[in-house]
């Protein structure tokens, strides 16, 4: 495959992990907790980073765009990584967002419909959300990597 190939199909990738965390959550009615919004922020990054890869060609600093894509979803991965293991207790998460912690969880002026981290809102095949973005991640970091080697 060529490299726009590679940058389109990467970039695209991230945009539909984005809207199919929207639809999980404006559609199937599962709001997000914390940590999934970070995880959103870096596939945005990546889409934009496609998008001017792709528009850029390779003028100027089109031939470090797909190394900067590459590390927007590795960052997705990272958060995702370890909202996963907030999620099976092997390490505590932020006090802001999980149930073992206190602060602003005791709060009475507080949100009172906030999302837990630790909590697992959907799974499949025994995998939580931020579990198959992680893998799925990972997998767009590859395609990214293909791209920058082209």
């Amino acid at each position: 495959m060529s490299r726009n190939a590679w940058i389109a199909l990467a970039a695209l990738g991230s945009l539909g992990l984005l809207l199919g965390a929207l639809a999980f959550q404006h559609l199937g009615g599962l709001a997000p907790c914390k940590m999934c919004l970070w995880q959103r922020w870096p596939h945005v990054a990546a889409a934009l980073i496609g998008l001017g890869a792709l528009a850029l060609g390779r003028w100027s600093h089109g031939r470090i765009l797909p190394w900067l894509g590459m590390l927007a979803v590795l960052t997705s991965a990272a958060i995702a990584a370890y909202h996963t293991g907030v999620e099976r207790g092997w390490w505590q998460g932020p006090s802001s967002c999980t149930g073992g912690g206190g602060g602003d969880l005791l709060r009475i002026d507080g949100p009172l419909d906030m999302v837990m981290c630790d909590a697992v809102a959907w799974q499949m095949l025994g995998l939580s959300m931020a579990s198959w973005n992680m893998l799925a991640s990972l997998m767009l970091a590859t395609m990214w990597v293909m791209a920058a080697r082209r």
